[in-house]
C-alpha cells in the first residue's frame, strides 16, 4: 500500500498541460456560471457545484481509453463535462430544458450519456458504488477490457452498501477502480468528526484491495495514480482504491452557507493549493505560455460557458406528454 505525497517524478507534456489547463478552467467557469443561474431562479431543486475539485476528474479522464464507464454521485457537472458531454447539453439539464441530457426530467444530479459512457449522477449518497461496482461485472462477463470509475465521497465512505460492493470485487476480481474524493467535510461534517478512520484509503484492506492517497489538487499526480490503478484493474488484477485529497470551495450545495469553516481556510486553500493556479505556473514557468495567450484561453471558455447558458435559457420545457416516457425499457 503506496501513500502519494503530491510530487510526481513523470512531467507533462506542453500539450498535455494546456489541455488540461483547458478542461479545468471549462469546469470552474461552468460551474460559477451554474451558481449564478441557481441564484436568479432558474435552476430549480439541488445544485452541488464542484469548484476547487476540478484536478480530480480531469487526471482520472486522462487515464481512460475509450468505452471506459464514469459513475459519481450528484456533485457531477464536472465529470460530465470531463467526459466530453456538451456544456449546452448539460446546461439545459441543469434548468429543466428538453434540451437537456435527460430531456429537461433528471436535473442537476440525475443525467447521462451512453455516447460517452457515464452512467450519473446519482441522489442516493453512495448508491452508485453498488452501481459501478455492476458494470464492472458486466465488463468481466463480457471480457471486453473496459474499467468502471467509481466515485464517492468521504461521506459515503461509511455506508454499509459501499463495503458489500467492495467485497463483491475482491471477490470476483472486477475491473473498478474506487475514487473517494474526499473534499474533508462530507454534507458538512469534518471527516475528523463523522470517521474513526481518516485515512480513506485503508478501508479496501479487509478486502485485500490495495489503495493510495493522492494529493487531488495536483491534476499530474492524480493521472499517474489513476493510470496505475487503471492498468491494474484492466489487467484482471481487481480492484483499486484512490483517495483524492481535495477541497471544495463552495458550500455542500448552494443552500449550505459553510458556517462549519472558517474564510481563512478556504482562503488559504485558494491561494497555495489551487489546481488550476498549479497548472498554470507549471505552463508559465516552463515557457509554455505567458498571461496573454492563458487569458485567451479564458476568453475561449467564457464563449462557451456564455453560449451554454443562453441555449439552456432559449431550449423549451419538456412537453407534459414526456411525463411518462423513458420508465421502462420496451423489449
Amino acid at each position: 500500500m503506496a501513500k502519494a505525497n503530491g510530487k510526481h517524478a513523470v512531467e507533462a507534456t506542453k500539450d498535455e498541460l494546456l489541455q488540461y489547463y483547458r478542461d479545468m478552467l471549462l469546469i470552474r467557469r461552468f460551474e460559477e456560471r451554474a451558481g449564478q443561474l441557481y441564484g436568479m431562479g432558474l435552476i430549480g431543486g439541488f445544485c452541488h457545484l464542484y469548484i476547487g475539485q476540478e484536478a480530480v476528474v480531469v487526471g482520472m479522464q486522462a487515464a481512460l481509453k475509450d468505452g471506459d464507464q464514469v459513475i459519481t454521485a450528484y456533485r457531477d457537472h464536472g465529470h460530465m463535462l470531463a467526459a466530453g458531454m456538451t456544456a449546452n447539453g448539460v446546461m439545459a439539464e441543469l434548468t429543466g430544458r428538453s434540451g437537456g441530457y435527460s430531456k429537461g426530467k433528471g436535473g442537476s444530479m440525475h443525467m447521462f450519456s451512453i455516447e460517452k459512457a457515464f452512467y450519473g449522477g446519482h441522489g442516493i449518497v453512495g448508491a452508485q458504488v453498488s452501481l459501478g461496482t455492476g458494470l464492472a461485472f458486466a465488463n468481466k462477463y463480457r471480457g471486453d477490457g473496459k474499467v468502471c470509475l467509481t466515485y464517492f465521497g468521504d461521506g459515503a465512505a461509511n455506508q454499509g452498501q459501499v463495503y458489500e460492493s467492495f467485497n463483491m470485487a475482491a471477490l470476483w476480481k472486477l475491473p473498478c477502480v474506487y475514487i473517494i474524493e474526499n473534499n474533508q467535510y462530507a454534507m458538512g461534517t469534518s471527516i475528523q468528526r463523522s470517521s474513526s478512520e481518516t485515512h480513506l484509503y485503508k478501508r479496501g484492506v479487509s478486502f485485500n484491495i490495495p489503495g493510495e492517497e493522492v494529493d487531488g489538487m495536483d491534476v499530474v499526480a492524480v493521472r499517474e495514480a489513476g493510470k496505475r490503478a487503471v492498468e491494474r484493474a484492466r489487467a484482471g488484477e481487481g480492484p483499486y482504491l484512490l483517495e483524492m485529497k481535495t477541497y471544495r470551495y463552495r458550500g455542500h450545495s448552494m443552500s449550505d452557507p459553510a458556517k462549519y469553516r472558517t474564510k481563512e481556510e478556504v482562503e488559504e486553500q485558494k491561494t497555495k493549493h489551487d489546481p488550476i493556479e498549479r497548472v498554470k505556473k507549471l505552463l508559465v514557468d516552463a515557457g509554455h505560455a505567458d498571461e496573454a495567450s492563458l487569458k485567451e484561453i479564458d476568453r475561449e471558455i467564457r464563449a462557451i460557458v456564455t453560449e451554454s447558458a443562453e441555449f439552456a435559457q432559449s431550449s423549451p420545457e419538456p412537453d407534459p406528454s414526456e411525463l411518462m416516457t423513458d420508465i421502462y425499457v420496451e423489449a
